[in-house]
């Protein structure tokens, strides 16, 4: 019986309809498509190129700049934005498991996409259009931003967070949350005897003196124990809220007072799982000296941007 030819020796042999590089091998002189991993999927550009676009992307330039920048069109850089994107949602569902925590803060971060809800609802736009929050889970000690789910700022954004934050993890921890009923009304159910919670509410000046765009000063906080025995001194949501500033500052998208924001939901949901990966896994945090996943066990190694679109796409 003759054994099937590996196709080793092979040169390249145009390409099919799809795009994909078809190949010839030398030895059987069979003309076939490699069904090896493209971690651009059908997408033509170089995988270099695509790395330096998502490089800019995550250092705040918006996608027209990118575009001016690599030269590549618009529509290309947003297909990237999809397939990559969905690539690392599908990683982070699967892959943050079984992580061992101990301090959990928790909050939710405005963005908004095509315009306001306001705006939306007197000119009738679709519900494409409107004012859209993301939910964020974040362990206090190694940075690591367990789960994040995108939606409204209600109890179903809330539950589906909750649930993976009780699913990507073990054992018992503090969680800590503002004042959002939301999570006052859920964490007891969902995370029961896994989870000592604590909420920390902040008192604002009523009256404002400066600008329009100010932020309110803080005239005091409150503490309090909401479920289980919480550490008083642990109740917090610093570390949340600097990633909030953090992905404000680093994705275009979440700017204020620009016309960067985002056009399509699905294109702000693909952009933050991105920017999650690569916060969790190619960025070093500075307090702990390495990157939230090298320090949580998820990762040996820093990971470059294109070590991410390759890992993802596996």
């Amino acid at each position: 019986m003759i054994a099937a030819c590996n196709h080793s020796e092979r040169t390249k042999h145009g390409k099919d309809r799809l795009g994909n590089q078809r190949y010839k091998c030398k030895s059987c002189r069979t003309t076939f498509v490699s069904d090896e991993t493209r971690p651009l999927g059908d997408m033509r550009i170089d995988l270099d190129k695509a790395v330096v676009a998502l490089n800019l992307l995550l250092e705040g330039m918006s996608v027209r700049a990118t575009s001016r920048m690599t030269g590549m069109k618009i529509g290309t850089i947003c297909d990237l934005i999809l397939h990559v994107g969905e690539n690392c949602q599908r990683y982070l569902d699967t892959k943050i498991q079984g992580v061992k925590v101990e301090d959990v803060e928790v909050d939710e971060i405005w963005s908004f996409v095509g315009c306001k809800n306001r705006t939306a609802a007197d000119k009738g736009y679709n519900e494409d259009s409107g004012d859209s929050w993301t939910a964020v889970a974040i362990e206090r000690n190694t940075k690591l931003v367990i789960a994040h789910q995108v939606g409204e700022r209600d109890n179903t954004t809330i539950c589906i967070l909750l649930q993976k934050l009780a699913d990507n993890t073990v054992g018992r921890f503090q969680l800590s949350s503002d004042g959002l009923a939301s999570y006052k009304l859920n964490v007891p159910y969902m995370l029961r005897d896994r989870v000592d919670f604590g909420i920390i509410i902040k008192q604002y000046q009523s009256t404002q003196k400066s600008g329009r765009y100010s932020p309110a000063a803080i005239i005091g906080i409150k503490k309090r124990s909401e479920f289980g025995r919480p550490d008083r001194d642990r109740i917090g949501t610093s570390i949340v809220e600097r990633f909030n500033l953090t992905m404000r500052m680093q994705n275009r998208r979440f700017t204020r007072l620009t016309n960067a924001h985002s056009k399509s939901r699905k294109h702000h949901a693909a952009m933050q799982a991105i920017f999650v990966m690569w916060y969790n896994y190619a960025r070093k945090h500075e307090t702990i000296k390495q990157t939230p996943a090298m320090a949580s066990g998820l990762a040996e190694k820093k990971w470059s941007v294109k070590d991410l679109v390759l890992q993802v796409a596996n």
